[in-house]
Order: C-alpha cells, then structure tokens, then sequence
C-alpha cells in the first residue's frame, strides 16, 4: 500500500494528465480551424501521450493494490486567438505539469516511497522532452510563422509527427 498522500497525489494526477489531454485537443481544434492540419496533427498526438501518461499512472496505483477515483475533467478555458497563443499555453501548462509531477516526488521521497519515486523517474525525464518541444515549437514560430511560407513549411514538418507509445511499461 502507498502513503494515502502519495496515492492521493497520483490519483489527481490522473485527471491532470487527462486534461491535459483535452487541452491539447482544444490547440488541435484550434489549429484545424485555422487550417494548419501539421499544428492539429502535432497536438492531437499530443493528447494521446497525455491519455498515455494518466493510463499509465492508473494502472501503477492498481498494481499497488490501490483503488482509483476517477474525478471530472474540467474544460479547457484557453483563450485562443493568435496562432502563437496554443504554443504558450502549452509550455505554461508543461511546465506546471512539471512542478506537480515534482511535488509527487517530493511527496514519495519524504516517506521513503522507492517504487513510487522509481516510477516517477521516467515522467520525471519526459517532462524535460515536454518542456523542451513546447519551447523548441515556440522558437521555430518566432523565428517562421510570420512568413506564409515558413508557415507552411513548419506545419508540413510538424505535419510529419507520428504517435509512438511510451517507452514505460508496467507489465
């Protein structure tokens, strides 16, 4: 059995990362509209991982004999009008999503949690990914969405993206 805060923690984690989820899902739509199907493509695979990430903390708290509550999944409330806006609502969240994934750690480590803060290595390490493709996707707009044809190009790459399954496995 976990630490109740420890799997209290990990539980609200849950519904964190499926919210994620939804607000990648909300850039998608955003993008879609706009006509950047590459920006859609890259935040839609997005939001798988983030469904990923919330199955994966899910089936460690049942491998730990642990029982989940599922909790609402708030809307996105993200005021999208400039293309630029998805990229840094997306590094904000990935960067508090960093902080929460932190305080997990620092939760399991106060009470020796090993298993835990050995599972949480891994999230550890993809938020740093996390955190540097939202700022790499920032710099690159920076630097070409201002031109139609650096646009079009940026979306043609990111258009390239393709879904891979987390490399964790808790089988």
């Amino acid at each position: 059995m976990l630490d109740k805060n420890v799997k209290d923690l990990l539980n609200t984690q849950i519904n964190k990362e499926l919210y994620s989820a939804y607000l990648y899902l909300e850039f998608a739509n955003f993008y879609e509209d706009e006509g950047l199907s590459g920006f859609n493509n890259w935040y839609t695979i997005q939001a798988q991982e983030e469904r990923d990430h919330a199955m994966l903390m899910l089936k460690f708290l049942q491998m730990c004999g642990e029982s989940i509550e599922l909790l609402a999944i708030d809307k996105p409330e993200a005021e999208l009008k400039t293309l630029m806006d998805p990229l840094q609502k997306a590094y904000e969240h990935e960067q508090y999503v960093t902080g929460l994934i932190n305080n997990i750690y620092a939760a399991a480590y106060d009470v020796k949690d090993f298993k835990t803060m050995q599972f949480l290595d891994w999230f550890v390490k993809e938020q740093v990914e996390e955190e540097d493709n939202a700022s790499t996707l920032i710099k690159k707009m920076e630097l070409f969405g201002t031109d139609g044809k650096g646009l079009y190009m940026l979306d043609q790459e990111l258009a390239g993206r393709t879904y891979s399954a987390p490399s964790l496995t808790l089988d």
